[in-house]
């Protein structure tokens, strides 16, 4: 039987590959969306850390394994990496507060979570501070010291009107569009890129990349990613009109805009708040993909993997129910 301290030397060891993997898709980003993503991450990693120092002090807990085990720095890091690069500063930090209490502590800490603490922190910003969450940098149009200016609410200048320096993302473009072919918005809008949104295409690929090296180092199996993957194809396969300008986007669009390629590699691979099963965690990543083309096409929010992710750790118990008689996939 494993002791206490080989689990979390192991979990250690695990939330230090995933930050590894993260790098890739952080890089593409930083180069994207400019300095800001890495001061979202320092803002969201110490007041994730900080705020769970005070949790744990509270509840008379030692602070050093909890602190060191690296779940706080995983969760903070992946919820900046989804926000906009220059979201106010006491956004990023209420959103970070919100995944470690309401999303870990609420419930009793790491392993004990019932929904994914960085969406749920992310989803709770969004739903209360909409119109900050709306603004997302076109590329290298923000310097540092404006970003800083920005972020922190400093001055007054050019870089406080989000129309000099942010745009529609592509997804948000298509959601909206009336009367323009696919053809068309690539050629004419700038959101767009090659295949998805212009940029972020390479990011969902520094992101898969990065999910490949979690995935040869088996860190998660390959049900979770593959579900929502595979879900997210097969219903914009079926849903897809063409190029047309009532097209909802082909399926290389969807796999390579918003955060598709970051959920299906850290979000969705998530133990704890995760289907623990191999086919349960097939179906929740399936829902999950599911869910994210339905909110993206029809819902009020131009990506919806946060609450597509919400959604499904709701139903992991029936998952898990449904697949309990059945069969078990191997894992690898």
């Amino acid at each position: 039987m494993p002791t206490l301290e080989s689990v979390d030397d192991r979990l250690q060891q695990a939330m230090k590959r995933v930050l590894l993997a993260t790098l890739p898709g952080m890089l593409a980003l930083v180069w994207w969306s400019g300095w800001g993503v890495l001061v979202n991450l320092l803002l969201a990693c110490g007041s994730a850390l900080a705020i769970e120092a005070a949790v744990l002090r509270l509840r008379r807990h030692p602070l050093r394994p909890a602190l060191s085990d690296g779940s706080a720095l995983v969760s903070a890091t992946l919820l900046a990496l989804a926000l906009p690069a220059y979201c106010p500063w006491w956004l990023t930090v209420s959103a970070a507060a919100g995944a470690m209490l309401f999303g870990k502590h609420l419930y009793g800490g790491v392993g004990s979570n019932p929904f994914n603490p960085a969406m749920l922190g992310f989803a709770l910003v969004l739903v209360c501070f909409p119109q900050q969450l709306i603004h997302w940098p076109s590329a290298h149009t923000v310097s540092l010291a404006d970003g800083l200016q920005q972020i922190f609410g400093l001055s007054f200048n050019r870089i406080e009107q989000p129309d000099a320096w942010a745009g529609a993302t592509a997804l948000d473009s298509l959601r909206i569009n009336k009367s323009l072919t696919m053809g068309e918005l690539f050629a004419s809008d700038p959101a767009f890129g090659h295949f998805g949104g212009k940029g972020v295409e390479w990011v969902n690929l520094a992101f898969l990349a990065g999910g490949a090296f979690l995935l040869q180092q088996r860190i998660f199996s390959w049900h979770a990613p593959v579900g929502m993957l595979g879900s997210l194809f097969m219903i914009s396969l079926l849903c897809w009109s063409g190029s047309g300008s009532d097209s909802n986007g082909s399926p290389l669009f969807h796999l390579l805009s918003g955060a598709s390629m970051l959920a299906a590699f850290f979000i969705v691979t998530e133990p704890v708040s995760g289907a623990k099963s191999p086919r349960a965690r097939l179906l929740f990543g399936a829902g999950v993909g599911l869910l994210t083309y339905v909110i993206r096409t029809w819902g009020g929010y131009p990506d919806g993997v946060a609450f597509a992710v919400l959604l499904m750790n709701l139903c992991v118990p029936a998952l898990e129910r449904l697949v309990a008689r059945q069969p078990e996939l191997p894992t690898p």
